[in-house]
């Protein structure tokens, strides 16, 4: 998205030409798959061809490598030997997984410069890194019985939307334990009924803005936006800034040792209450109820489309809380790394808490049509546990391998995710299956 030009700042213009211009002639690793797509069959050979541009590249003759299964476990390090500005580096795996390839080379009086590659092998084989646990369901059926004891009380306070064609509220619904969903409903003014979307968010203390729900509202969506944490969706920024150093620093370590106390709990069930909330509200369609999210929003995705029975789409972008025990047959987990999260707590306890909220074990209960994307080169969430919950999804699904995404989507990496998501919702809009 473009911001107009401002004249009137002339330096900040020519400060930031300068920067472009400077970056322009930095040095930069390159990595170019010899196969694209990044996939690769078992023992087959994987080849990068590594280089270096830009000004004084001439100068970087070495460049340093490791190579991990998993993103976590180092199979191979070494150094290349740059001829004529090129090398090519070679790895294979014998199990079905991923590679994560670590380049780095330090520019004579400079900064070390950086880049990555992935690979993954046999996708399809990838399995999850522990069973789910043998009471997995019954204690989600005994927590949603515990969030459908609670009265819903939504609370609605009109605002504007911005748009001559949409309605727009703040809302709140009452959840477990005295706490609050809070978020934004938007559905266009005219007609009786509309297909739901809700949208859940990435990790974060935050706002939220208030086009995230109008958008989709101008599309013909009704659209329910909720905050992740029981906060006002539209205070000023030191707010948020003083509740993610504060009450909220770290959050997914609270109450981490007990699956009844974990910070998840309440989030997991506000994603149930507001999919049940759109359902029972006269102006949906009473077919389509869709959910969709980015990393901590996919996380909550992939798990309410296997929780709540009335989801009839998933749509899940770089999800995080995947495989959380994949240390244990050595790959890294995705953020937020429960396995990691002890500090100073019984890890035990903290581990086998952690498959209670790993979206693994929801992924085999999902029944409708999910698209699910994830980065070969993102170490946040990484692909080898994300693709280990698609592989548990038995309704008609698709994967969207993003060969150059790092976590966040860098250089417009994610462009093929956002694509077929939108023309999933475009299909399922009108009434088709998603093409």
């Amino acid at each position: 998205m473009y911001s107009p030009i401002n004249p009137s700042k002339p330096l900040l213009l020519f400060a930031t030409a300068l920067a472009c211009s400077v970056s322009a002639f930095a040095q930069e690793i390159t990595v170019t798959p010899a196969k694209t797509g990044g996939v690769y069959a078992v023992g087959e050979k994987v080849v990068w061809h590594v280089g270096v541009t830009g000004e004084g590249a001439a100068g970087i003759d070495k460049i340093r490598y490791v190579v991990k299964r998993g993103g976590l476990t180092e199979v191979k390090r070494g150094e290349l030997t740059l001829t004529n500005g090129a090398a090519d580096m070679e790895a294979s795996l014998d199990v079905p997984g991923s590679f994560l390839a670590e380049f780095s080379a330090t520019p004579v009086g400079k900064a070390p410069i950086t880049n990555l590659a992935g690979a993954i092998v046999a996708p399809d084989k990838i399995t999850p890194s522990a069973p789910r646990p043998a009471d997995f369901d019954a204690f989600w059926a005994a927590k949603v019985k515990e969030l459908k004891a609670v009265p819903v009380n939504p609370v609605l306070l009109p605002g504007e939307s911005g748009s001559p064609t949409v309605e727009y509220s703040k809302i709140t619904l009452d959840n477990i334990r005295g706490t609050k969903i809070q978020g934004q409903i938007a559905r266009p003014k005219t007609g009786g009924k509309f297909p739901a979307l809700l949208i859940v968010q990435w990790a974060g203390v935050y706002p939220l803005q208030k086009d995230w729900a109008t958008s989709h509202a101008r599309d013909g969506w009704l659209t329910l936006n909720i905050n992740a944490h029981d906060l006002p969706i539209d205070n000023p920024a030191e707010f948020y800034k003083a509740q993610s150093e504060k009450e909220l620093l770290n959050y997914p370590a609270i109450g981490n040792e007990d699956k009844n106390t974990s910070y998840f709990l309440r989030m997991y069930l506000s994603c149930y209450r507001a999919a049940d909330y759109l359902a029972s509200r006269p102006d949906w369609d009473g077919k389509t109820l869709v959910v969709m999210g980015t990393s901590q929003g996919g996380l909550q995705s992939v798990m309410i489309a296997g929780l709540h029975p009335k989801i009839t789409a998933l749509l899940a972008n770089v999800p995080a809380g995947c495989d959380q025990t994949g240390p244990q047959v050595g790959r890294q987990p995705g953020w937020p790394m429960w396995y990691y999260q002890a500090n100073g707590k019984d890890k035990t306890k903290v581990i086998e808490t952690s498959r209670y909220y790993d979206v693994v074990n929801f992924a085999s209960r999902i029944k409708c049509p999910a698209l699910v994307a994830t980065g070969l080169i993102d170490t946040t969430c990484p692909c080898a546990g994300v693709i280990s919950a698609f592989n548990q999804i038995r309704s008609p699904k698709e994967l969207v391998l993003m060969e150059r995404s790092d976590h966040q989507g860098k250089n417009n990496t994610q462009v093929a995710f956002y694509r077929r998501s939108n023309e999933w919702l475009k299909s399922i809009k009108s009434g088709k299956s998603p093409k």
